[in-house]
């Protein structure tokens, strides 16, 4: 087994459970950039292991009750046997180094929705801290929130999302709650992230037997992974009440533009030009957001323990 893989995985172990996604996001693009792993290797080892952890954060939210089982039903019509076509696709197109590059670069395309959804993320977190601080929020129901589903649109979802993660390990979290936002507004933060967890079990399981049979699975390295996020999702889960979930969002970020742009072959100059960029412009930029929307540059500790405690 390799130890400076099992320490890497538990490095994004840590993230993961800190922050709530970033596993697949983080992992494939290492075991690509720094282990010299083929890509399609790296996305089926890292989705075999995916499928043995999933299912821990989903029966937890089970327990809780925060998770809407009709959204999880359509999502799965669309993303299991899509999940499955996209390892089939990706089988069809055939191992040579053409395919490689391929998967590759369809990475690198997802790695650049991950980051953008993790900003959009951040920006609907903050407008909702803004509208609970006024009261411009609605009471909350008495019972659970009535949410219709819509059928077409969750399918479509479904298919997309599932292609996208049968092809390059991402997405699973990445991309359908950003679309679960978008669909239903109504969705209390909960209940989104346990509704995406638990379809994502299905979801990364296809896509792991899909990859199983056909792609290029190495049980090195998914044991590997394994001896290093399990426990790194379980320390980073223990002090994500502690750590600064902010930050390390924007840190998390910033390294999926870093890796998303090294799997496009941007060249070398342009891609520290537009990272320093992003260092450069993002910061204030963000500044400006959350002073317009009443929020002080630097919340001082207190002001951070007043809002845990107002959101409890």
């Amino acid at each position: 087994m390799d130890l400076a893989l099992a320490a890497a995985a538990f490095g994004i172990g840590i993230v993961v459970g800190l922050t709530g996604m970033g596993g697949g996001a983080l992992m494939t693009p290492v075991l690509v950039l720094f282990f010299g792993v083929p890509p399609l290797a790296a996305v089926s080892s890292d989705l075999v292991a995916s499928a043995v952890m999933k299912p821990v954060g989903a029966a937890v939210h089970l327990r809780r009750g925060t998770i809407h089982l009709k959204l999880v039903g359509w999502l799965c019509v669309g993303s299991i046997p899509a999940a499955f076509g996209g390892v089939l696709i990706a089988r069809a197109l055939g191992d040579g180094e053409e395919v490689q590059t391929i998967i590759q670069r369809a990475l690198g395309v997802a790695l650049l929705i991950a980051a953008t959804g993790l900003t959009v993320r951040a920006y609907i977190r903050l407008v909702e801290r803004a509208r609970k601080r006024d009261g411009l929020l609605p009471p909350l129901p008495q019972g659970r929130p009535r949410i219709t589903a819509r059928p077409l649109p969750t399918v479509l979802v479904g298919i997309i999302g599932g292609l996208v993660v049968g092809l390059t390990s991402v997405g699973s979290g990445s991309l359908i709650i950003i679309a679960l936002m978008a669909l239903y507004p109504g969705l209390k933060a909960s209940e989104l992230v346990g509704t995406d967890l638990l379809q994502a079990v299905p979801l990364v399981a296809s896509a792991a037997i899909g990859h199983l049979l056909f792609g290029d699975f190495e049980m090195d390295l998914t044991v590997a992974m394994l001896v290093g996020c399990v426990p790194g999702v379980w320390l980073g889960a223990r002090i994500s009440s502690r750590a600064p979930g902010g930050l390390i969002r924007r840190i998390l970020a910033f390294v999926l533009l870093a890796s998303a742009l090294k799997l496009l072959g941007v060249p070398n100059s342009t891609t520290g030009i537009v990272l320093l960029m992003a260092l450069l412009i993002a910061p204030p930029l963000w500044m400006l957001v959350r002073r317009r929307h009443g929020f002080p540059l630097l919340a001082s500790r207190a002001s951070v323990s007043k809002e845990k405690v107002t959101a409890k």
